[in-house]
């Protein structure tokens, strides 16, 4: 009987699958999948040992989580003759202060879970939808959470402090930063390259619908464009990245209620906001609407900017890495943020970057800069074998269940 386990990430719109087989310590991935939320019908598509299936799902996600994950369960162990579930890794974008580390799940941890929701209410209340759906459909069975915030829990206190009362922040109002599950794939990667680089200083560009900066000092993360929740730092899909405080307080002086001010900096900010035509890159650069330009324009800006404070941390840059779906499938705005960095010494092969090769910089250019792809499945899966292996005999599930 086959032993595999389940990866979860998800995002606020579509929930993207790992399928992992486990040997011992090892997680190989033998499949992929992803059910975007916002489509009707709800549509599982599936790739599993290069085999590709997309099956319809009779069930509505906003009302039952769990009839859509029973659904999603079935798929992969009957219909795709998996077998029996061994363990659920989870994706979860807030730990706070306390949880720096990957952990099995339990009551507990899902409690404190919940209450850091207002700081990444986009992404924790569904992270916490799905551990709760799967603990009712499969009782007993070991979940673990990987989080986003756990890489950068290393980080100096100067870089994680906010200019307010100490006792702010030692009540946990700090610089968490984001994205870390991705950025500790980077970190991982360049060692398994062997690049000179992963001993050195790298500023990694993880620029996807929701994007960020972080430096790395000899696979360290040392400091991040985003802090306290998923808002700050450079503007995303749709929200507006870093802000003036007092924005905030004009605004709620001007009548706005706190649930219209959450909707206006989580929804309908960003490059949405901007161009007021799309929170998608790719549709705004087929538009020939100046709003849509102004929006890439300002985005490119921002990361260039976000990526020259991060070298002033890092006290000089060996390289600058992009990745996520902006990152390494993106040409053109690669280039418009390496040319906002060319005082840097930044110069791009053009024919490279065109062709999304690993390594498209020049011979002159004074930084490397690469294309790395990440792979937040692989870590989730990882720390999820890992821990399930460590569990005592009694606690792992039977290998006799299959969820029928």
């Amino acid at each position: 009987m086959n032993r595999w386990l389940l990866t979860f990430n998800a995002g606020s719109s579509s929930i993207k699958l790992g399928v992992f087989r486990l040997d011992g310590e090892r997680a190989s991935k033998i499949g992929q999948g992803q059910l975007d939320l916002h489509l009707t019908p709800l549509t599982l598509r599936l790739e599993i040992e290069g085999a590709s299936s997309s099956i319809s799902i009779d069930a509505d996600p906003a009302a039952s989580m769990e009839q859509v994950l029973e659904r999603v369960l079935h798929q992969l162990e009957v219909a795709h003759e998996q077998g029996a579930l061994h363990a659920v890794g989870h994706r979860v974008v807030h730990g706070g202060l306390h949880l720096a580390e990957a952990v099995l799940l339990d009551a507990r941890i899902e409690d404190a879970l919940e209450a850091l929701a207002p700081l990444a209410p986009l992404h924790q209340p569904q992270n916490l939808r799905l551990i709760r759906a799967i603990a009712r459909l499969r009782p007993g069975l070991p979940q673990t959470a990987t989080f986003d915030t756990a890489f950068h829990a290393g980080q100096d206190a100067l870089a994680r402090r906010f200019a307010l009362p100490r006792a702010l922040h030692d009540e946990g109002v700090v610089r968490y930063g984001f994205h870390g599950i991705s950025y500790s794939y980077i970190a991982g990667e360049l060692r398994r390259r062997g690049l000179p680089e992963a001993h050195g200083n790298v500023i990694v560009a993880h620029l996807g619908n929701g994007a960020s900066l972080c430096a790395l000092q000899n696979g360290r993360s040392v400091d991040a464009s985003t802090g306290f929740s998923t808002l700050e730092g450079v503007p995303m899909g749709s929200r507006c990245g870093a802000l003036d405080a007092g924005v905030l307080l004009y605004l709620l002086r001007q009548g706005m209620s706190l649930d219209e001010l959450e909707n206006l900096l989580y929804h309908r900010s960003g490059l949405l906001g901007v161009s007021g035509i799309s929170a998608d890159v790719r549709t705004l650069q087929q538009s020939s609407e100046p709003a849509a330009r102004e929006a890439l324009e300002l985005f490119a800006l921002r990361c260039a900017g976000e990526a020259a404070r991060l070298a002033t941390t890092l006290g000089g840059v060996d390289a600058l890495v992009f990745t996520a779906g902006i990152g390494e499938h993106d040409a053109h705005m690669r280039a418009a943020i390496c040319r906002r960095l060319d005082w840097l010494g930044v110069r791009l092969d053009e024919q490279a970057n065109a062709r999304h090769a690993e390594c498209i910089s020049s011979d002159d250019s004074r930084i490397r800069v690469l294309v790395i792809a990440t792979n937040e499945e692989q870590v989730i899966a990882d720390d999820a074998a890992r821990l399930v292996t460590a569990l005592p005999p009694c606690r792992r599930p039977s290998p006799s269940h299959t969820g029928k």
